[in-house]
């Protein structure tokens, strides 16, 4: 029998685990497993072949994953890893003698994301402009969460080759009188201000407080959730706080397209967008997207997409796994 190949996509919170039959994307037996419970990778990695065994998966023997690839929400790039939001960390090389592991690759998990971005099935992503995709050129990856995620992907001559960028840290560049008027109010408090500032979950609250702050208002608010939910309720400044972190994610997607030269199309990740699918159409993501002065037509060409697949990492890690793209 096929040895099963063991992934992983690990956040600051949640360690998420599957496995995947090498030269497949599927991931199968996926598990959720909280980080907080193991000191590290190794003893979460464990714990998570523990529980297929007493659920009668068979990875005993010859059947014990000894391939292994892990998306952190890290930089990845050290022989040290050192987690951002939680208190792990190790070497590559104690997880590989520790595992008894033949290859053990990690990559960062918006790396993952974007590698995932060409296993999704197409009924798990929503187009919002068509758009005519160039065979053979960058796709950009974008996705709010946490903080902002910006990859590009390049279809390489043995397999995807993934662009990793730092620009979700950009500078913010308003774009009309209320967003000059955000910038000051921010700038005020912080400095410069980067456009993961704003588009991120934190960015929801910090875009909602500022509104109030600008409107004299007293914040109904306090988590970002909380926004979202009063917007649906019909709250104005919870409103207008939704509809413009769209419009800006919709600027700041549009000037990562020009950037990469994403004329492959552009993809959505993350929780949060797939989230806010029914504000899009009252929303000026497109707008924004698409009204880049000389370049406007260029960017109105572009496909975009909201990805909706639940384990676009895990799909990521597998496509990584034997990928020489990918070192």
């Amino acid at each position: 029998m096929t040895r099963p190949a063991l992934i992983g996509d690990i956040g600051g919170t949640n360690a998420r685990f599957a496995l995947t039959t090498p030269g497949a994307a599927a991931p199968y037996a996926i598990h959720n497993l909280a980080c907080a419970d193991y000191p590290g990778p190794v003893e979460a990695i464990r714990a998570y072949l523990t529980r297929l065994g007493l659920e009668g998966v068979d990875i005993e023997g010859d059947r014990a994953p000894k391939e292994v690839c892990l998306a952190f929400a890290c930089p990845v790039h050290n022989e040290r890893i050192i987690m951002t939001n939680n208190p792990w960390n190790f070497t590559r090389q104690e997880v590989l003698d520790a595992l008894d592991l033949t290859l053990f690759k990690v990559i960062n998990d918006f790396v993952a994301q974007a590698l995932g971005v060409p296993h999704v099935a197409e009924h798990e992503l929503v187009t919002l402009q068509t758009g005519k995709a160039s065979p053979h050129t960058v796709r950009l990856v974008i996705g709010p969460g946490t903080g902002l995620g910006v990859a590009g992907i390049f279809p390489g001559r043995y397999g995807w080759i993934p662009l990793p960028t730092e620009g979700g840290h950009v500078s913010f560049a308003p774009t009309d009188e209320t967003e000059q008027a955000l910038l000051d109010h921010f700038r005020h408090r912080y400095g410069r201000i980067s456009v993961e500032r704003l588009l991120c979950g934190q960015g929801i609250l910090n875009l909602y407080l500022a509104h109030c702050a600008l409107s004299g208002a007293t914040p109904n608010c306090d988590s970002p959730a909380a926004v979202t939910q009063a917007a649906s309720s019909g709250d104005t400044l919870a409103r207008d706080t939704v509809l413009r972190f769209l419009k800006i994610l919709g600027d700041v997607s549009g000037d990562a397209a020009l950037t990469l030269g994403a004329r492959g199309g552009v993809y959505l990740c993350g929780g949060i967008v797939p989230r806010l699918l029914g504000w899009l159409p009252d929303s000026r993501f497109l707008e924004a997207f698409a009204n880049k002065g000389r370049m406007s037509r260029y960017t109105a060409e572009i496909p975009v997409h909201v990805v909706t697949a639940p384990w676009t990492g895990l799909l990521g890690a597998a496509e990584a796994l034997h990928n020489e793209e990918v070192k």
